[in-house]
């Protein structure tokens, strides 16, 4: 490992401290009871310096030298290519729904309203289908490009996401009790089951008989 994978990682992990002390409620709740003209405005600069620090991470990933983990063949290439689109699609699919509400530009102008715990569409088969998407996208995208650079990013990123679930579901439980823990006993958490759940069958058959 050279002096910039150990970098990397320290960039990566630096990113990941700042992104979860900005997005603490804490700070939040500080901000809103000191700045409250502010306060309308925190999400969409939260997510500006999110995606600028991003930016500048994966530009100095992109321009560093780094070393082949192993050779690439038509298999790996293949699927690669797979996962890889799937967890891109799951990803827009998820950014697309909630665009407005995660980037702060719906605050602007519209009061935010008590949230309501969404289990339809693709959260029927996870309980946090964003996240399953960019584990797609990371890690198929190694099979692909197989450099060492991608896999402690790899690496960093689904242990700093994998913590962050842990702790959104503590919050999660606080503000829906026992709806949330019934949603989490009938669908997984990252990973989807071959079998249609409990949930989705109810939900199916809603549906058909709505629709006679």
């Amino acid at each position: 490992m050279t002096l910039d994978h150990l970098l990397l990682a320290i960039f990566w992990i630096t990113y990941g401290i700042l992104h979860s002390t900005l997005a603490g409620i804490g700070l939040k709740n500080n901000i809103k009871t000191s700045f409250p003209g502010f306060f309308k405005y925190y999400r969409l600069a939260y997510n500006i310096i999110a995606f600028l620090g991003l930016g500048l991470i994966l530009w100095f990933q992109l321009t560093m030298q780094s070393i082949e983990i192993f050779s690439t063949t038509q298999i790996t290439i293949v699927f690669g290519a797979l996962i890889t689109t799937a967890g891109l699609c799951i990803m827009v699919i998820c950014i697309k729904k909630y665009f407005l509400s995660l980037s702060g530009l719906l605050g602007l102008w519209k009061e935010k309203k008590k949230s309501e715990l969404i289990i339809s569409g693709v959260h029927r088969y996870v309980r946090h289908p964003l996240y399953f998407g960019t584990f797609l996208f990371i890690w198929g995208l190694l099979l692909l490009l197989p450099m060492l650079s991608l896999l402690i990013s790899n690496l960093i990123i689904t242990l700093y996401t994998l913590i962050g679930i842990r702790l959104e579901e503590q919050k999660l439980v606080l503000d829906f009790g026992e709806q949330y823990k019934r949603y989490k006993e009938t669908v997984p958490k990252i990973i989807p089951r071959l079998q249609i759940s409990e949930n989705s069958m109810h939900h199916h058959r809603q549906k058909n008989s709505i629709d006679r």
